[in-house]
């Protein structure tokens, strides 16, 4: 039985790690592999489970673009470190619409529920703008091309896109990018921008959840790990961690020679093939 659990971390921690950063939302993707490889524990860890990988996967950013995002670098001159405070400034900036969001959702006991349908249907929605968008944009120039470039209020106007990340299936990767593509942003300059803005993004998420966690053991509505649960944990973070890696890297080629149209193509399909699946079997 611990085999068999392990080997759904593992798969977790690919799924985790491929979705968390192409424009495919990793919602869509986790309610299939729940649907399919449900692990054999209480829904309590299951869900913290999920919220956890995401900090290995922040993880990977931090590895990758270490030397980009660190301003105390001894390999960065002076205007260069001053750049990247500058840069994690228009980061905070953009993740103060979020936060407001998700504070207001705690304090009005709002709770979006991972309804298939509601999945399905921002898969399929937002899979068309992807095609829309990347049509009209053939061609022409994009007004900003580095992240260096983004100023304080494109940087605002995409935090208001990362917001509706919040309606499940819509994809944060998806939406931060979408909204930098309607703002001038390069797709080059979009993709890493999302990633940066992910970092205090998803740790702020990951963390209320562990708290939440954490809570509920003191209260006794959750029980402490087992060796089990711990297995699971790390080989889930593992996982999730060496696929962000080749992901990350995999996407900011990509974008360099391609568009992310073939990215709406695959989320209309998939949000199709969940429709049909949750209408038929549901």
């Amino acid at each position: 039985m611990l085999i068999l659990e392990l080997l759904k971390a593992l798969l977790l921690g690919i799924v985790e790690g491929i979705t968390e950063w192409l424009p495919v939302s990793s919602t869509g993707h986790l309610l299939l592999f729940n649907e399919f490889f449900p692990l054999n524990q209480d829904k309590a860890f299951t869900d913290m489970l999920v919220e956890v990988i995401q900090l290995a996967a922040i993880l990977a950013v931090v590895v990758y673009f270490f030397n980009r995002i660190n301003p105390f670098s001894p390999k960065k001159t002076k205007a260069e470190k001053k750049a990247t405070w500058v840069l994690w400034s228009k980061i905070l900036v953009a993740v103060i619409p979020g936060g407001v969001a998700v504070v207001g959702m705690k304090l009005l006991d709002i709770d979006l529920i991972d309804d298939p349908i509601i999945i399905a249907a921002a898969l399929v929605i937002y899979g068309i703008a992807f095609i829309i968008i990347e049509r009209l944009k053939k061609g022409k120039e994009f007004a900003v091309i580095s992240t260096d470039d983004i100023s304080y209020r494109t940087a605002l106007y995409i935090g208001l896109f990362q917001v509706l990340s919040i309606v499940p299936g819509t994809s944060r990767s998806g939406s931060t990018i979408l909204g930098a593509m309607l703002c001038g942003v390069s797709r080059t300059a979009a993709a890493e921008f999302t990633f940066f803005l992910a970092i205090p993004a998803m740790c702020g998420a990951s963390g209320l959840e562990v708290l939440s966690y954490a809570k509920d053991i003191i209260d006794g509505e959750a029980v402490m790990f087992g060796a089990e649960q711990l297995a699971i944990l790390a080989v889930a973070m593992v996982v999730s961690f060496a696929v962000s890696l080749v992901c990350i890297k995999f996407l900011m080629g990509f974008v360099k020679r391609h568009s992310f149209e073939s990215f709406g193509w695959y989320r209309i399909i998939l949000g199709a093939i969940l429709l049909a699946y949750f209408l038929i079997f549901a």
